[in-house]
């Protein structure tokens, strides 16, 4: 098990929920490559609506023709070991905004590890 304590870093990736990698959800792809590269973890959280860099609007809301929805991959690890993983992103994000923040961790266990 990683072992992640104070100072960390969050990376942030916002797609679209219809983005995808070889046929398959970007969002996905991405958290996969972070487990495979070891990283402390990874989440996916979709959104209810919001715009980017096109200034189109994505809406959930009823009547909407667009569907595309925005979606938040964050993974948190040392700053290093983000840092490493970030030629991937170069990789698998084409359209969309990543960022970087400094975060302190403050717990983290996993189920069935209680300190």
């Amino acid at each position: 098990m990683t072992r992640l304590h104070g100072n960390a870093m969050r990376l942030t990736i916002l797609i679209g929920d219809n983005d995808t990698w070889h046929h398959k959800p970007l969002c996905t792809e991405i958290v996969h490559r972070a487990h495979k590269a070891g990283l402390a973890g990874a989440s996916v959280f979709h959104g209810v609506e919001g715009f980017g860099a096109s200034s189109l609007i994505h809406t959930a809301r009823l009547l909407s023709m667009n569907e595309n929805l925005p979606v938040a991959v964050t993974v948190v690890d040392h700053e290093e070991r983000i840092r490493a993983f970030l030629p991937q992103l170069d990789e698998l994000v084409t359209e969309g905004l990543v960022t970087l923040d400094e975060v302190e961790v403050i717990r983290y266990v996993g189920r069935g590890h209680h300190s």
